[in-house]
């Protein structure tokens, strides 16, 4: 791999058990707004007075957004040589962000699988767990994702 991926971690530095924790995110009114506005227009994520009288009894992030600030914790707190490239994923969101909940993401490597076809890369699940302020789950994740192992001395 190339000298940008020195302080990456391959396959062989990934062990069942081993886990990753990011930092936070706050997720504001403006981003909630912003984000539902563009990818998920419905009125529990983009009318405040709207989402008072829907399931959510207020203000909700949509699970999308959930899902993207997971994404990008995962990338700045799981360094895998070559990216987190997904190869599937379960979701489900069992509590709703609000405006002003730092979301925190923790990632536990669940599997190890060597690839028998292709010696340069293995798969990794990963189990991710965003949790809130005060460490509610609202987002959990079992992923599969490629993982490359080192070249060759």
């Amino acid at each position: 791999m190339a000298a940008v991926e020195q302080n990456k971690l391959f396959f062989e530095d990934l062990a069942v058990g081993a886990s990753f924790v990011s930092e936070s995110y706050e997720m504001t009114t403006e981003r909630i707004l912003q984000f539902a506005s563009e990818f998920d227009p419905q009125p529990f994520h983009t009318d405040a007075e709207a989402a008072q009288a829907s399931f959510f009894n207020g203000l909700a992030a949509s699970g999308w957004h959930t899902a993207a600030v997971t994404m990008r914790l995962l990338v700045e707190s799981v360094p895998l040589a070559g990216g987190l490239i997904g190869a599937g994923s379960e979701i489900s969101w069992p509590r709703a962000v609000r405006p002003g909940d730092w979301l925190r993401v923790r990632t536990t490597v669940k599997e190890l699988v060597t690839s028998k076809s292709r010696p340069e890369r293995g798969m990794a699940v990963l189990e991710s767990e965003t949790c809130n302020q005060d460490g509610a789950v609202c987002q959990r994740s079992v992923a599969r994702v490629l993982v490359f192992r080192r070249e060759p001395s």
